[in-house]
């Protein structure tokens, strides 16, 4: 990873929020909210699942706002630009964004001083819990074989990968581990460059285990080289019903995962939340929207407001736990 400083970041992405630098106020008491487009800020990049929600979740919310919605995507820095741009925008209902599980550990690495309490929490649209795959041929047939092998195994004989050294897929490694009682180490973590190519190690007998949404896993899954034993989720996903949760089969009730949902800066006004809330839900819950996201495998979660608030808050606190843990905190 590049080398970046929290004030490079700053100055990167503060640009975009200019206007409440010079102290503009908030301009959505004028009535009739929303009378011109609406900004939607992508931290990450055009193609990747971030990007394709945050258009699917643009392009109907146009239809119930009246207004266009435009993605713009501002990345760079490991998710901490784009994320620096929408925290620091004008809060006036124009500028929204898309944030990920990415807020809840980018402090944790000292990357940033932004946490989920740098937003106005609007909607949590999507959440991807980890999938425990492990080749289509290997000896483990249930994720109860699989633990009792961690287990019995000697520190660092097994390998596992799934993203980067301190990625999401790694930490729900690591809070596994830690929920068996074992240290974060115990399974040797491979970084690499996604769930992709980590999938197409496992499938070569590279690995042991890659721990990524099902989704990630689906093709190897499908053509039979790899297997998903378990999900860290509190309940099954619809679009796997055949992959049990690790606590029925584990009795171990930890569950983690990918997340994005929709958020504005902070004091964004009451009146643009009340407008911007139930148009979201109507998104959430229409047929285009969780059709899109079937196909895509993506998983589907709403909470609103407060509930995403306390959500984010709770993610934020198994991340720097498991970071801490795993050596991984800056701070």
């Amino acid at each position: 990873m590049a080398s970046f400083t929290r004030r490079g970041f700053m100055v990167a992405a503060g640009a975009a929020g200019s206007a409440a630098g010079l102290g503009l106020r908030p301009t959505s008491a004028q009535s009739g909210y929303p009378n011109r487009p609406i900004t939607m800020i992508c931290p990450w990049g055009a193609g990747g699942g971030t990007d394709a929600t945050a258009r699917i979740v643009a392009g109907l919310l146009e239809k119930e706002l009246g207004q266009p919605v435009n993605v713009v995507n501002r990345t760079g820095g490991s998710g901490v630009v784009g994320h620096q741009a929408i925290a620091s925008a004008n809060p006036d209902g124009y500028n929204l964004g898309i944030i990920t599980v990415e807020i809840s550990m980018m402090h944790w690495q000292g990357l940033t001083e932004l946490t989920p309490r740098s937003y106005t929490p609007l909607a949590l649209m999507n959440e991807d819990p980890p999938g425990i795959q492990v080749t289509g041929s290997s000896s483990y047939k249930n994720v109860k074989e699989l633990a009792e092998a961690i287990k019995a195994a000697p520190p660092g004989k097994l390998k596992a990968s799934g993203t980067g050294q301190g990625g999401i897929w790694h930490l729900a490694l690591v809070g596994w581990l830690q929920a068996m009682g074992l240290k974060p180490d115990h399974v040797a973590w491979v970084p690499s460059n996604g769930a992709a190519p980590a999938m197409q190690d496992l499938a070569a007998g590279g690995l042991d285990i890659v721990t990524c949404s099902v989704p990630e896993g689906r093709a190897m899954i499908e053509a039979g080289k790899a297997r998903s034993l378990a999900i860290m989720a509190k309940e099954r996903n619809p679009t796997f019903p055949n992959v049990p949760t690790l606590k029925e089969e584990l009795g171990i009730d930890y569950s983690t995962g990918a997340w994005r949902g929709i958020a504005g800066p902070k004091n964004l006004p009451q009146e643009v939340q009340s407008k911007l809330i139930p148009a979201l839900q109507k998104v959430y819950e229409s047929k285009e929207y969780n059709e899109f996201m079937s196909s895509r495998g993506f998983g589907v979660k709403w909470a609103e407001s407060q509930a995403f608030a306390q959500f984010m808050d709770s993610a934020d606190e198994q991340m720097g736990k498991a970071m801490k843990a795993a050596g991984l905190a800056k701070v």
